[in-house]
């Protein structure tokens, strides 16, 4: 069974969101994704200061299996990146809710966080695609 934390949000796409104290918000692929994708080899990781729409492609990761591509959970501007990643991508299949994050946001609108889905909703996402 998948890890999936409760004090977090969760992306049909498979992505987490950690809202931080100083408002910011913190992105990563969820442990179920990093599990189906295996050994993660490399991420491109999305420019800072770019600011995105929520649902758009801004990161790609890739793995011995596949590519696949993350986005953006929210509206906003990416603050900052995990570059710690580019020499070792493999964190995030070692700790894909700690030191694997992919990048940080500053929301446009804070309320989008409170529409994703909490974790009870995202187990049952998981089950529903592995019937």
């Amino acid at each position: 069974m998948s890890n999936v934390p409760n004090e977090l949000k969760y992306t049909k796409s498979h992505e987490w969101v950690r809202a931080e104290e100083d408002g910011s918000v913190t992105i990563g692929v969820t442990d179920h994704a990093q599990d189906l994708l295996g050994d993660m080899v490399f991420i491109e990781l999305p420019e800072i200061e770019a600011n995105y729409t929520a649902g758009e492609e801004c990161a790609v990761v890739e793995s011995v299996k596949a590519a696949s591509d993350i986005y953006a959970p929210i509206t906003g501007e990416v603050s900052a990146v995990n570059e710690a990643l580019a020499d070792t991508p493999e964190t995030v299949n070692q700790d894909a809710f700690g030191s694997g994050w992919i990048f940080k946001m500053t929301p446009e609108d804070a309320g989008e966080i409170e529409e994703l889905m909490d974790a009870e909703t995202y187990l049952e996402l998981i089950a529903a695609e592995s019937h």
